[in-house]
């Protein structure tokens, strides 16, 4: 995945804002996250599918004006925008986009909760999507936050010294008498971006289903 350089949220100096930040998501598909409307929103993307985050991002009735205008410019049944947005997101900016038809090919998803009703809900906790936001924001990839990792059995030190001391009919009385190795500690659990997940599984099963071109 081509990574570009981005500054993160928490270095910037007071009354500066994040730039936005740019994802080669693979096969055509491209991540952009806005800070801010519409100064953020890409000038163009050729008209293909895109994965928007606007999550966080605050504004009111003109903002989602603006919002909705660049929808309308750059979405379309086979150039799909994934909309990613939350609670946290300001309502009025979202709400131009409550009419069911007020953009072809516009497809939100997020959390679902009593305030947001996305187009694709997803379960996930307010606190573990903050933190996954924040790490690509740091310099995650985004494959470590939409691939979820498969733990390969370990063997620890104690383990293995135990097997070789079975081998050698050694029953650990002898004068050679070893302390055990402490215990491997267990890797951190792995942050997941799952509205992101989402979006990048909805794009691969709509290019598998020959939808998009």
């Amino acid at each position: 995945m081509k990574l570009l350089p981005v500054l993160p949220l928490l270095a910037l100096a007071p009354g500066l804002r994040a730039a936005p930040l740019e994802r080669d998501l693979g096969q055509g598909l491209t991540y952009w996250r806005a800070h801010a409307i519409p100064e953020d929103l890409p000038a163009t993307l050729a008209h293909r599918p895109c994965v928007l985050d606007v999550r966080y991002v605050h504004g009111g009735g003109e903002q989602g004006a603006e919002l909705l205008a660049w929808l309308r410019t750059h979405a379309g049944p086979h150039a799909p925008v994934f909309l990613l947005a939350n609670s946290d997101t300001s309502g009025a900016l979202l709400s131009p986009l409550n009419s069911p038809d007020s953009v072809i090919g516009l497809v939100i998803i997020g959390p679902r909760t009593k305030d947001f009703e996305p187009d694709i809900g997803v379960k996930e906790k307010a606190e573990e999507e903050r933190k996954a936001y924040e790490a690509l924001e740091h310099g995650a990839s985004v494959d470590s936050l939409i691939t979820r990792r498969v733990d390969k059995v370990r063997n620890d030190e104690a383990t293995l010294e135990k097997a070789r001391a079975d081998e050698n009919g050694d029953d650990g009385d002898g004068a050679d008498e070893r302390k055990p190795a402490a215990a491997a500690k267990p890797a951190p659990a792995q942050l997941i971006d799952v509205s992101l997940q989402r979006a990048v599984q909805l794009d691969r099963a709509l290019l598998a289903l020959r939808r998009l071109p």
